[in-house]
């Protein structure tokens, strides 16, 4: 094992998970609190977030500056790729029709997938597309706020 490695990935981790959290997102960290969240009524955004250095590096500021819009998800949480394994796969259980993706955008509805963003829509794309496919999945299925 290499301990300098450890120490990175670590630092990496814990910077993308203070990113998003400090953007409004809470984190889900056991299938418990996913079931928990996204059997709910309404809608609920999942922002699965991962280390992944590119596509990682435009969903983080993406997920921040969507939420500068009229019509918003009731809830925002987030799952970690790779690290919150339990979590990640509970709330892939709710992504029906989708291959896992991560970093990728889940919108549920009344406990229901409606759309995903998923990281070949994210990856090479600039953040102002991805802020834009967002903010139009608010549009459908979101209510003003």
């Amino acid at each position: 094992m290499d301990l300098n490695f450890d120490l990175y990935t670590n630092g990496v981790v814990e910077q993308a998970r203070n990113e998003i959290e400090n953007a409004g997102y809470e984190q889900l960290t056991t299938a418990d609190e996913v079931d928990k969240v996204l059997q709910q009524d309404g809608t609920s955004l999942v922002m699965i977030n991962s280390v992944c250095g590119c596509a990682g590096g435009i969903a983080r500021p993406a997920a921040a500056h969507a939420l500068h819009y009229d019509k918003l998800p009731e809830r925002l949480v987030t799952v970690f790729a790779g690290q919150d394994k339990e979590a990640t796969q509970q709330a892939r259980d709710y992504f029906e029709g989708y291959a896992p993706s991560s970093p990728s955008f889940a919108l549920i509805k009344d406990g229901k997938i409606t759309e995903m963003i998923e990281r070949h829509q994210i990856e090479g794309h600039e953040v102002m597309d991805v802020i834009n496919q967002l903010q139009d999945l608010f549009e459908k299925y979101c209510e003003e706020r």
